[in-house]
């Protein structure tokens, strides 16, 4: 419950009723398997080093805000 997977959580300074909310969960990774046009089905294709950094630093982001933690 209230996990990034879960739930949705985006920033409230940022909020825009209507638009898509830059939120901490794996939309990033949706947005890029989207973006090749990726029929999702199996094999799944494999991400570059650049949405694995990006998803991990949305998950660490998100961690931070929830408990107030600098650092894991």
């Amino acid at each position: 419950m209230l996990t990034p997977d879960s739930s949705r959580f985006w920033p409230k300074e940022l909020y825009k009723i209507g638009q898509s909310q830059p939120s901490y969960d794996k939309q990033f990774v949706r947005d890029y398997l989207e973006s090749i046009k990726w029929d999702k089905e199996p094999p799944a294709p494999k991400l570059p080093e650049e949405v694995v950094q990006k998803t991990r630093e949305k998950y660490l982001e998100a961690y931070r805000k929830i408990t107030g933690k600098g650092n894991l």
